[in-house]
């Protein structure tokens, strides 16, 4: 109960913020902010060395008696083919790398049973590892790398310029990167915390469909293509018969042997062809997720995916919180909590994010 009573503490001061103030809701920080603070970070990854990290030591949760009947999972000797796992696939990259351990922080503080939460973390630089373990030491985790030059020929220019980093397709891979034994996973993006407990959303019930993610109906789906596109039948005929929705595909539910068995993978990886010819799209990797999956989602509560937070793909205005109840808070969009906090321009949300963040030294 105590994260509760966290959480809601930040939630009513955010609120209360933006209550009293309504100008933060349409205020707009630099376009590209990025901090001397956050360039030295950056410049300190390009140049590893263990030495120069200065993320903090996460404290090791154990939050229910129950957790502890698993020798197993206590003693770490559990591998990943352990059928109790919880899996999440998230990915770890020189810009993002703060907000991926914020994500994994927030997740062991929230799950009832941390010790069986296993993570696959991809990568397309190496010397990771050895970060993720000396920032949460009894973590159970894997890394795997992609290499970029899968999809570098595949990836066609986007609004914004993070959006065609190669790692951002990783999420299509999956089934080629993970163990064959992993028959399901979390795909979670970089720029979110997890309030609750993440086996919650691990027991969706998928039922025929491969995917599972909180569906918005109600957008506009159209302008997520083209003109070009909607005017070509060959192309728009693609939808028919579909009641296709917007859905993120920051937070997804994968059975990754469905996945296998019907070849997704490369119908993902034509659109993409496709684009590079017709120019289709003008969104990274998302509009060939709904090209292919739109209308055959299992649909999830959408307190699991409370997006948007991060503004606009341009200019990053602050925004405010859905209706609805919170279990997962997504930056998705061009600002980041990070770098709107370290820039001294943080939107009244961020301080939702600030308490997972593990960077800079122990005070």
């Amino acid at each position: 109960m105590l994260w509760i009573m966290r959480f809601s503490g930040f939630f009513s001061a955010a609120m209360i913020m933006i209550i009293l103030s309504p100008s933060l809701q349409s205020f707009s920080p630099a376009e590209a902010i990025r901090s001397s603070h956050l360039d030295s970070f950056l410049g300190n990854l390009g140049a590893y060395s263990p030495d120069r990290f200065s993320f903090r030591k996460a404290a090791v949760f154990r939050n229910a008696d129950k957790c502890s009947s698993s020798d197993n999972l206590i003693s770490g000797k559990t591998g990943v083919c352990d059928p109790n796992l919880v899996h999440v696939a998230i990915t770890l990259d020189v810009e993002y790398l703060r907000g991926s351990i914020a994500a994994v922080h927030s997740i062991l503080q929230h799950s009832l049973c941390p010790e069986s939460v296993f993570f696959h973390f991809l990568v397309s630089e190496t010397n990771l590892e050895y970060l993720v373990r000396s920032t949460f030491p009894q973590l159970k985790f894997k890394v795997y790398y992609f290499d970029p030059d899968i999809v570098r020929n595949l990836i066609s220019t986007s609004v914004r310029q993070a959006l065609e980093q190669p790692l951002n397709y990783a999420r299509n891979y999956l089934v080629d990167l993970l163990e064959p034994c992993v028959r399901r996973v979390i795909y979670l993006d970089s720029d979110l915390v997890v309030v609750d407990d993440i086996a919650k959303l691990w027991t969706t019930n998928l039922g025929s469909r491969t995917i599972g993610a909180p569906e918005y109906c109600h957008a506009n789906f159209t302008k997520y293509f083209t003109a070009s596109f909607w005017s070509n039948t060959r192309f728009s005929s693609t939808f028919s018969g579909r009641k296709s929705c917007y859905f993120n595909t920051g937070v997804m539910v994968i059975d990754l042997a469905k996945w296998r068995r019907v070849g997704y993978t490369k119908r993902i990886e034509r659109w993409m062809e496709i684009q590079k010819s017709d120019r289709i799209y003008e969104l990274g990797s998302l509009p060939p997720f709904l090209l292919v999956f739109a209308g055959h989602v299992a649909p999830i509560e959408h307190r699991w995916n409370q997006h948007g937070l991060g503004g606009d793909n341009v200019r990053g205005s602050c925004r405010d919180l859905h209706p609805g109840a919170v279990s997962l808070l997504h930056w998705s969009g061009s600002g980041k909590p990070w770098l709107r906090i370290d820039s001294r321009q943080p939107c009244p949300l961020d301080a939702l994010w600030a308490p997972y963040d593990l960077y800079g030294h122990s005070h």
